[in-house]
């Protein structure tokens, strides 16, 4: 009968007609099963047409059903207990089929407790063990066997719950959690004993674990009233949270003269009323015993806790209920006013206490007043700002210059940075009165010369008059400790009078770069300013508008609402009565100026040109013309001024600013674009050489 049920569990197969024995489960072609055969599930079979169709270690990644169960475990070898119950968790994971035991630590148990099951496939347990757990073989209120274990399955998630009634699984009632016998009986026997020895439990672990790190920290002030400068010094209080103890740090201003401490107060718990005298060792204890028998009975000694703590010493300790801001503690007989927090200290409270008003508290003591540091007079030996760097320390130190100011206002290129004047002596002699200066402030270093014209049969040879250098204002005192004050650009003006060492200079003229510049930084030079001299001329002839246009209309018999410079001048200097320098004057004549257009000028401009080119010796116009042609992308034949302005200076053309912008502007259209062909070719004077212009007269202007 054996051999039988042998033969009909084993099939057969044939390989290279050789008969191979294999197993039951074996399909037939194309994976399906033979006539009659019933093959067993390797893994959980869930429902077709519900949820996705992703395969289940994509569908449930991560998704672990949890139960609760335990297992009685029996004790043989003791007679307190016979068996014992274990709590545990049996965790399914859903995406292939394996199964975890795990069982929460419990205090003092002294079993190893944790992970009882690593997470595997668990085989069902004989006469099938060939199979495995699957989820249908869960349920509540059931038993399953894992190696040999009995588990109780008692109750489960609430997720676990939703999945299995998705899955078609009626739950069972949850059942009931039973209690371990000897760890309740030893639960009864510790609450109703009571300790022989001294014990009181101080619990402080749960404060630790719950506002460990955390401090407090505010910003106090001391103001020491021992201390002859009376000034508050400045400190800051933390308070650990942990163990309610607090430390003070004090904040050293620099060069304050007082030693550098690590700490104005240690970490330890400060009591709120400073004791009269220290306390021995041993006086303050965190328990009162009493001594039972004494001596008496043997020199055995008996002690038992004092509940009541008769004789003990209280002392009340700083919380963080009593610390805000404006409030005065003593710190073991200092007064400290706390007077602003940090972020986390106001978060803190307004969490805890509810309090939303924080505003500091200002303590700051009156400043005291300003020493004016005060410099020795000038002893006549060097430069002023020499002597002065003698003051400043004890390594002498050559005074420092305005470089930024020079780089900016150096002479570059065709800018000069130079303000020319045309100079004459304030003077009764007839001789000296003649006598013609140029006076040229350098603006990189403020630094001024004068040069004399030489004057035909005149006796007087000319040439430098005045060295370069910065030039003193007249009237100061030379032993003195302040600075003394020096020309600067704005000092110098059409119309101005200066002092120069002695000689007394009345400004007459200025070239056309001094007043360009002048008008371009009208912000620095209020005599050029175009905006306030109208302005301040519109004050002054508001009140009599009607006789200032019959005396502008009386200048302009021919009516032409155009009159020359000169009767403009002094029709403005009897208007104002005076108010206004010449340069005002030449500012405002400048801006309304009428500009009359010669045919001549076009021909004179070339000619100007030509002969610079021609002293400089410049003949690249062919080169000239491959640039402006290269930079030209739409080759229209023309590009704009700016474009132009830039290749001549780039290009290194000998013109003089004015003349070059004078020959862009001819040959600009009205779009503000230069044809640069005619431009380069009227320059060329090989080609197209215009005749000398030392013959053409035109009328001063």
């Amino acid at each position: 009968i054996g051999k039988e049920k042998f033969h009909r569990s084993q099939h057969f197969d044939y390989c290279n007609n050789v008969a191979v024995l294999v197993g039951e489960d074996k399909p037939g072609i194309g994976g399906e099963p033979l006539p009659g055969q019933k093959l067993k599930p390797k893994y959980t079979s869930f429902p077709e047409g519900i949820g996705s169709d992703a395969p289940a270690w994509v569908a449930f990644d991560k998704q672990v059903l949890s139960f609760d169960a335990y297992c009685e475990e029996e004790v043989p070898d003791k007679n307190q207990e016979l068996y014992r119950i274990r709590h545990c968790k049996i965790y399914f994971y859903l995406e292939d089929d394996t199964i975890q035991v795990f069982e929460p630590q419990v205090k003092n148990s002294g079993m190893t407790q944790g992970t009882i099951i690593r997470r595997s496939r668990i085989p069902l347990p004989p006469p099938h063990e060939d199979q495995f757990y699957t989820i249908d073989h869960f349920n509540i209120n059931i038993e399953v066997i894992f190696y040999a274990q009995r588990y109780k399955i008692i109750d489960c998630d609430q997720f676990t719950k939703n999945f299995l009634l998705k899955m078609g699984v009626r739950l069972n009632p949850p059942a009931a959690r039973p209690d371990d016998p000897y760890t309740t009986e030893w639960r009864k026997a510790m609450e109703s004993t009571n300790p022989l020895r001294p014990y009181e439990h101080i619990d402080t672990l749960t404060q630790f674990l719950q506002y460990d790190g955390q401090v407090l920290r505010f910003f106090c002030v001391w103001d020491d009233p021992g201390s002859k400068i009376r000034d508050p010094r400045k400190l800051v209080l933390r308070y650990y949270l942990a163990d309610d103890t607090i430390d003070i740090k004090e904040i050293l201003p620099v060069n304050s003269g007082r030693d550098a401490v690590p700490l104005f107060l240690r970490r330890d718990k400060l009591p709120k009323y400073a004791p009269v005298g220290l306390y021995q060792p041993g006086t303050i204890t965190r328990r009162t015993v009493l001594n039972v028998f004494g001596k008496s009975i043997g020199n055995k000694e008996q002690y038992i806790l004092d509940n009541r703590k008769t004789g003990a010493v209280h002392q009340e300790f700083y919380r963080d209920s009593d610390l805000k801001i404006g409030a005065v503690i003593n710190v073991w007989g200092r007064k400290v006013i706390l007077c602003d927090c940090d972020e986390f200290t106001k978060q803190f409270y307004r969490t805890k206490y509810g309090i939303t008003d924080f505003t500091p508290v200002s303590c700051k003591a009156p400043s005291p007043p300003s020493l004016k540091k005060t410099l020795p007079p000038y002893n006549g030996f060097g430069s002023e700002e020499d002597s002065l760097c003698s003051c400043m320390s004890l390594l002498l130190k050559p005074p420092k210059k305005d470089l930024k100011k020079f780089f900016e206002k150096d002479r570059s290129a065709t800018e000069s940075n130079t303000l020319r004047f045309i100079a004459r002596l304030i003077t009764d002699d007839p001789i000296n009165k003649s006598r013609k200066f140029l006076i040229s402030y350098f603006l990189g270093d403020d630094t001024i010369s004068v040069f004399e014209y030489r004057g035909r049969n005149s006796g007087i040879l000319g040439g430098k008059f005045l060295q370069r250098n910065r030039i003193k204002k007249p009237g100061q005192e030379v032993f003195k400790s302040e600075p003394s004050e020096y020309y600067k650009a704005q000092d110098l003006f059409v119309g101005a009078r200066v002092c120069f060492h002695g000689h007394n200079f009345l400004l007459v003229d200025a070239d056309e770069y001094t007043l360009n510049y002048m008008e371009r930084h009208a912000n620095e030079f209020s005599v050029a300013d175009i905006g306030a001299i109208v302005k301040k001329l519109r004050d002054i002839t508001k009140p009599r508008p009607k006789e200032i246009r019959q005396a502008f209309a009386a200048a302009d018999p021919g009516h032409s609402k155009v009159i020359k410079y000169d009767p403009f001048r002094n029709l403005i200097v009897t208007v104002t009565d005076g108010a206004f320098s010449e340069h005002e004057i030449v500012t405002l004549g400048r801006y309304y100026s009428v500009r009359e257009e010669h045919g001549e000028n076009l021909h004179h401009l070339l000619a100007v040109a030509q002969e610079q080119l021609k002293k400089n010796r410049f003949e690249s116009f062919e080169q000239l013309c491959a640039v402006f042609t290269y930079n030209d992308l739409e080759k229209c034949g023309v590009l704009p001024r700016e474009k132009c302005r830039t290749i001549c200076k780039s290009f290194r053309l000998p013109l003089v600013d004015d003349v070059l912008e004078a020959l862009l502007t001819m040959f600009q259209n009205d779009f503000k674009q230069v044809e640069y062909k005619k431009f380069v070719d009227v320059l060329n004077w090989r080609k197209n050489q215009i005749p000398a212009f030392q013959t053409i007269k035109f009328p001063l202007k």
